[in-house]
């Protein structure tokens, strides 16, 4: 049984209830049993001093890819969970481009399994779309979701045609399942390594367009429109995406969408010195996208931000830019990137948040990312002015690809709670 414990004078901010201020947070059975009162009769066998500390809910990831099974080189889901409550990180979604792929009950189970002796973080499997992500035969959704599946998705495989697309998303609609789409045309992206722009052309490297993934997004909205599936898009690069579902809202169509932290942050003349650790999918684009990206998280457009994990084992970075794997190992930056946003780019604290916590709680439909008396007790403490440098000492994921390694980020986190128990540190 988890202690009976009161996290003491941390500001808490629940976005979800629009709570902001200093007051204490009681817990019981792994469970929230209050905040801002003391129950009648509480009695604590542990308090906590949360001083200069944000207490908030745990944060919730909709992307991030655990590698096992088939992928142990690159991960395990052990490590990856280590690492994502180091970075307080509560609910993970586990993308299904495993080997083999999360298109049965069987590997469902699988998954749920390793990350239960883990112990640590909630995963939650996302079912593959189509069988082994091949693009062309749907997945068993009925199994996928008696199994425990939120969602599905084909993460990053094509889908053969609109065809099979409109019957998965007709499939998904029959069972209820959320449909995450990555937005990219493979025909238009054709194999390119980097943002069709001037950096790309200058270097000699094949481009991926901004058409690539506004013409998937085209499609998928007009799909959507004809069979009413619940849509979610996943990792938007472009700024003109990102006014595509502007104007999808704007007429009553209910797609959301999410991107990941860092394509906020960085923009394609980080690749101007041929360094592989910013060879991702999609790519970074142009300053003017960077821009978008965040003026649609203020605007509500973009409604959650992701980590985007994908560790790499070291030889998959050790060769020419084409040839090196893409992706960035991110779920410890997920928070302090997404902080440093508040500063940089005018976003409020309460919002940001809202981004990592309640929001992409409702995007899945669960009840999670906010601290109402009996919800589980999954909370981030977090130090917002602290400092810390990413390097052996406090990395915990096995995958070393990220450009951030050596720099200095600002908010760390002090305690990760799941259930009302320590998971972090």
């Amino acid at each position: 049984m988890s202690p009976r414990m009161i996290i003491e004078g941390g500001r808490v901010i629940d976005p979800a209830r629009g709570i902001d201020e200093v007051c204490n947070v009681y817990l019981a059975g792994g469970r929230i049993v209050s905040v801002g009162y003391c129950p009648d009769g509480f009695q604590a066998d542990r308090t906590l001093n949360a001083s200069g500390a944000v207490v908030c809910p745990g944060l919730i990831d909709l992307s991030a890819h655990l590698r096992e099974p088939g992928q142990e080189h690159k991960a395990t889901i052990a490590s990856e969970i280590r690492a994502a409550a180091a970075g307080g990180i509560t609910t993970l979604c586990a993308m299904p481009d495993t080997h083999p792929v999360i298109d049965t009950a069987a590997v469902v189970n699988l998954v749920r399994e390793r990350a239960k002796q883990a112990g640590r973080v909630k995963v939650l499997p996302i079912g593959a779309l189509t069988r082994g992500l091949n693009g062309k035969d749907l997945s068993d959704m009925s199994a996928l979701k008696q199994a425990g599946c939120l969602a599905v998705s084909n993460a990053y495989a094509a889908v053969a045609n609109p065809l099979v697309l409109r019957r998965a998303l007709e499939y998904a609609a029959s069972y209820g399942l959320l449909v995450i789409i990555r937005p990219e045309d493979p025909y238009l992206a054709d194999h390119g390594c980097v943002h069709e722009g001037a950096y790309g052309t200058r270097l000699g490297l094949p481009g991926i367009p901004h058409a690539a993934e506004t013409v998937a997004v085209a499609e998928v909205l007009a799909l959507v429109e004809e069979v009413g599936a619940r849509v979610h898009f996943s990792q938007l690069s472009s700024g003109r995406a990102v006014n595509m579902i502007r104007f999808a809202r704007e007429q009553g169509i209910a797609v959301s969408a999410d991107a990941a932290v860092h394509q906020l942050h960085l923009s394609e003349a980080c690749i101007q010195h041929f360094d592989p650790l910013y060879h991702l999918r999609p790519p970074l684009r142009t300053e003017a996208d960077r821009i978008a990206l965040c003026r649609g998280l203020k605007e509500g457009v973009i409604t959650a931000l992701c980590s985007s994990h994908q560790p790499h084992e070291p030889d998959a970075k050790l060769d020419t830019f084409p040839a090196t794997e893409p992706g960035i190992a991110a779920l410890q930056t997920l928070l302090p990137l997404t902080l440093a946003l508040v500063e940089q780019e005018g976003i409020d604290l309460m919002s940001a948040l809202a981004a990592l916590t309640h929001q992409p709680a409702q995007i899945l439909g669960i009840d999670a990312g906010h601290l109402r008396p009996g919800a589980p007790a999954d909370l981030c403490l977090f130090d917002p002015e602290a400092e810390w440098i990413v390097d052996d000492t406090t990395w915990h994921s096995r995958g070393l690809n990220t450009p951030y390694r050596g720099q200095t980020l600002k908010g760390r986190v002090r305690l990760t709670l799941i259930d009302g128990e320590p998971v972090y540190p």
